[in-house]
């Protein structure tokens, strides 16, 4: 039988190609019966596959006669199984994977002249006598307040943590030394042609500060010439953070610059250019100059070209640390880790492959030549393990330390080549869940990682979308700590996304909280012909731009990357290697990795100043929003708070206040009676979901004021800060000797011991020897009177159309003025006739609420207290100690337009 088929096959071929040339009828082939012949003619031809294949061979052997329209058809659908082959599930993760060219690499060569080993660093000259004060600023005058230039130099400044004060330059100059030392390290004027038309008075006295505390300038010129081939002078004394990596091609076109021409060797190259105009293009010009001092004692460093230029950008802070003795300086250490979040997470056909795996590892070795410590972190939502095409998935066993090929199977040690760190199970938002649902998902994640080996004692995690890490998420922080015991994590929202340069750390339940940046690369960013904007933008970031600066200007920066940016065109390793390179190349930064915990700690040994979290409106940014609890609302937290200080009638405004049907205050404190205490205290770091469980949630939230009174807010020094986003705020106040005398008599009415121990006099005349308890009532005493000092510190925070201010006294003769006034500040409806509901207790000697015709409600028996009068010598005391207080609250309220209590008119007399 077997023998009979083969040879019917040769028939077959023969014959058809033999009647074919004699144009008889041959596609009925080798069938028992016409019947058969003609079932098989009826099938469609893609099911024949033995007739496809003979008419694919007419194409390419046939005679000349073989019809080219079958040829394309035999083409066509040899075409379309390739495709849909190529797009099942199958080994090959999409058709672009079959025609895509090899990733990008990194070339990048630094062209010093072959020079890669780092340079000697220039320590700053230093003075030998110090007149400057422990923390000296920049100062810096301005055109205006929005000029272009002044704004990236503050932009600079910030990124840089360097303390600074901005002038609009006027007739006068503002004040440079403060108890004969001098506040300014470094002067800077964004248009050095305005210091040279300073008045003769003025300049003067400038420059008699430059002189006199060895302080230098930096001024920007007015440009005029377009400039080419960028150079620096690597013997100038003024680079340290900066080195020359030799010469940037570039034309830089629309950056027009000055350039100098010096005749004297008191000026020092620092850059030079060459004009990008043909005929003059081979003179080399200075575009930066050091100015030593030789002719009048004050170095100078003017720049012929703004900051546009990203190189001047570190010829500014080289220049700032030169001119101050190096007391205006930037550490020359850089931490940098990059995090590859939603490993095992990516969709089928853009994950990694096993070739991606081992290209990561060789372009990890390849830092770790340039970056001692180098490690990527790799956070793991095992939910996706192995969800990918055949190929991913062997990347993904590749990841864990297995491989597999045509002849074996086994496991390499590839885990332990890697940090790692836990997302969530099914890589979900933590505030979409309840606790229980958190905490299992984190265990079966942990339980992934067990089975795996991957090691679990990081003390670092990362939450999907940054969900739950702020906004806080209570929940958790506390699930965090008792599955993974996490110890730090990262985010990129505090206190907001936008602008990155002011991100920043805090410490919430002993997690340190640390600033993470992005790169440029996100989930979508996966092949450079198809990088947003073109490839030139991801380069210029890379030279030069946002992600070279980002760590060059930040000691610590964590980097946020993803699985699909390593799969695909590689492009993080692209990105880093070659921004690496380029740091190497012009800075003198020293790099380094080190894993999460100990950059945490490294952190906030830098910066122990943002330990303490400053809470924000989670309403005004809507990717806060985004990633808040759906329970939670911003209409249950204050619309205005009453602040105090103490002893000045704030109880009896807030019993006022209370009484309006609009208005509602906080549920009261079981531990500090009716006050919360909030943003003074230890209450602060229970965070914002403790705050707002003291105040409800209004059923309409249009017309319902909820508010706060605090009389400890007033003076607290981190207070303002901390509420500036909960407008409007109240101030009260009176006499502050009527004050401190009202603060003592309220102590000893509540048996206070030092008090009792010692009178009025002993107490507001004690020197700093006295007993620590006496001086802590001493200064409770006298220093919430010091009203402007206080007012000034809100004002710093808030303006003044956001603060209103209540005589105290006024508040206890005549409420219901003030109230009807307080109104219509908050713009409450409606309006609350306070006449038909307050009236003058004769017993009380004040004001008490009406609750019926005949009745009224007055506050306890501890308010309104009538102490002995205060003695003559004591009055007169305290009238001169708060003279000069005094007098600047009087300046204070006129500059602000506010009305003058009678009471201070009184004390000025």
């Amino acid at each position: 039988m077997f023998e009979n088929m083969e040879s019917e096959k040769s028939i077959l071929v023969a014959s058809t190609v033999d009647g074919y040339m004699r144009g008889e009828r041959v596609w009925e082939g080798p069938h028992a019966g016409r019947h058969a012949s003609q079932n098989s003619r009826n099938l469609p031809l893609i099911c024949r596959p033995w007739r496809l294949w003979h008419r694919a061979t007419l194409c390419f052997a046939g005679p000349r006669k073989a019809s080219w329209r079958r040829c394309i058809l035999g083409a066509a659908l040899i075409v379309i199984v390739v495709v849909i082959y190529s797009f099942s599930e199958s080994s090959h993760r999409s058709l672009l994977s079959l025609v895509r060219g090899r990733p990008p690499e990194s070339l990048f060569r630094c062209n010093n002249m072959g020079n890669t080993t780092l340079p000697h660093l220039r320590v700053p000259p230093k003075t030998l006598e110090n007149k400057l004060r422990e923390d000296p600023k920049v100062l810096l005058f301005t055109e205006t307040r929005y000029s272009k230039t002044g704004k990236a130099i503050t932009n600079i400044l910030v990124a840089n943590r360097i303390k600074y004060k901005m002038e609009v330059l006027g007739k006068s100059l503002p004040g440079l030394t403060n108890l004969s030392r001098g506040k300014y390290g470094t002067v800077v004027f964004e248009n050095f042609e305005r210091y040279l038309q300073i008045d003769p008075w003025n300049r003067e006295l400038l420059d008699k500060y430059f002189r006199d505390y060895n302080v230098g300038l930096i001024g920007f010129m007015p440009s005029h010439e377009d400039t080419q081939n960028i150079s620096l002078n690597g013997e100038n004394p003024v680079l340290q953070l900066t080195r020359a990596g030799g010469t940037i091609t570039d034309n830089l076109l629309g950056m027009a610059w000055t350039v100098f021409s010096p005749d004297d060797t008191t000026y020092v190259p620092i850059e030079w250019a060459y004009s990008s105009v043909p005929h003059y293009s081979e003179e080399k010009l200075i575009t930066v100059v050091l100015d030593k001092g030789e002719f009048d004692g004050i170095q100078r460093v003017l720049f012929g070209g703004n900051l546009e230029f990203w190189l001047h950008r570190l010829l500014f802070l080289d220049a700032m640390s030169y001119l101050s003795m190096g007391r205006i300086s930037i550490s020359m250490d850089r931490y940098v880790l990059v995090d590859i979040d939603d490993i095992f997470v990516a969709k089928k056909g853009i994950r990694m492959t096993a070739d991606d795996v081992m290209a990561l590892l060789d372009s990890q070795k390849r830092l770790q030549e340039m970056v001692p410590g180098w490690k990527f972190n790799l956070g793991f939502s095992g939910k996706y393990y192995q969800n990918g095409y055949p190929e991913e998935n062997i990347g993904d066993r590749k990841l864990l330390g297995w491989y597999e090929n045509l002849y074996k199977v086994g496991s390499q040690e590839h885990v332990d080549d890697f940090w790692w760190f836990g997302h969530m199970w099914g890589h979900t938002q933590p505030h979409l869940l309840s606790p229980k649902d958190l905490e299992e998902q984190m265990e079966l994640n942990k339980q992934f990682a067990m089975k795996h080996n991957i090691p679990t004692d990081s003390g670092y995690g990362v939450a999907p979308h940054h969900s739950g890490v702020y906004p806080v998420h209570e929940a958790l922080y506390d699930v965090w700590k008792k599955v993974w015991n996490v110890r730090v994590t990262s985010s990129e929202e505090y206190p907001h996304l936008h602008p990155a340069r002011l991100r920043r750390g805090f410490i919430h339940r002993n997690i340190m909280v640390l600033p993470r940046q992005t790169c440029g690369l996100f989930t979508h960013t996966i092949f450079i012909d198809q990088y947003p904007g073109g490839r030139n933008i991801l380069d210029v970031s890379i030279h030069g731009g946002e992600l070279f600066q980002t760590i060059v200007f930040s000691p610590v920066s964590i980097f946020m990357t993803h699985l699909s940016n390593y799969g695909n065109d590689r492009l993080a390793l692209y990105t880093f290697e070659s921004v690496i390179k380029f740091v190497k190349c012009w800075t003198n930064l020293n790099l380094r990795t080190v894993p999460p915990l100990q950059l945490g700690e490294k952190y906030f040994h830098l910066f122990p100043e943002e330990r303490d979290p400053i809470w924000g409106y989670p309403c005004a940014d809507h990717r806060h929003l985004e990633i808040w609890a759906k329970n939670k609302s911003c209409e249950q937290l204050p619309k205005f708070l009453v602040i105090g200080p103490q002893k000045t009638g704030t109880t009896a405004l807030y019993t006022f206040l209370a009484m309006h049907s609009a208005i509602v205050a906080n549920y009261p404190s079981p531990e500090t009676f009716e006050e919360v205490q909030f943003f003074n205290g230890k209450n602060y770091y229970k965070g914002i979901d403790w705050y707002m469980k003291f105040f409800p949630v209004p059923a309409n939230s249009s017309s319902k004021f909820l508010f706060e009174k605090s009389a400890t807010y007033f003076e607290g020094e981190t207070v303002p800060n901390r509420v500036k986003a909960l407008l409007p705020h109240v101030i009260t106040i009176i006499p502050p000797s009527k004050r401190a005398y009202s603060w003592y008599h309220h102590m000893r009415a509540h048996n206070d011991l030092t008090s009792l121990q010692y009178n009025f006099h002993e107490v507001i005349t004690a020197t700093d020897k006295a007993p620590r308890q006496l001086r802590t009532l001493r200064n409770k005493c006298l220093i919430p009177g010091m009203y402007a000092k206080h007012i000034e510190r809100w004002l710093d925070f808030f303006p003044a159309s956001q603060v209103t201010i209540i005589d105290g006294e006024e508040l206890r003769n005549d409420p219901i003025y003030i109230m009807n006034d307080l109104q219509k500040f908050l713009n409450i409806e409606p309006f609350y006739n306070y006449t038909e509901h307050l009236r003058f207790d004769k017993r009380k000697g004040f004001f008490c609420q009406v609750i019926e015709e005949d009745k009224t409600k007055c506050l306890g028996r501890g308010k309104g207290r009538i102490y002995p009068a205060m003695n003559e010598s004591d009055a007169k005391l305290l009238k001169e100690y708060y003279q000069p207080y005094n007098i600047a609250l009087e300046k204070l309220l006129t500059r602000l337009d506010y009305p003058v209590p009678g009471w201070l008119e009184d004390e000025l007399q």
